[in-house]
């Protein structure tokens, strides 16, 4: 439990950056879904997916590398 308190006061900056990696996009592509649905809803649930599928292979990935 120490060692990973002495790495997250030491890579904080990293840590916050791959939160950000695995998360910031998935939110993006789902508000642009929203604002897009009622004018191309294809392209509104294909966004979606798109940020499903990013979301779950962004925390698996940046998940087990922490």
């Amino acid at each position: 439990m120490i060692a990973l308190n002495i790495f997250l006061e030491q890579y904080d900056g990293l840590v916050a950056l791959l939160f950000l990696i695995m998360l910031a996009p998935p939110i993006i592509l789902t508000i642009i879904g929203f604002a897009v649905r009622k004018t191309n809803p294809t392209t509104a649930k294909v966004l979606f997916i798109l940020a499903a599928l990013y979301l779950i292979i962004g925390l698996g990935i940046c998940g087990n590398i922490m």
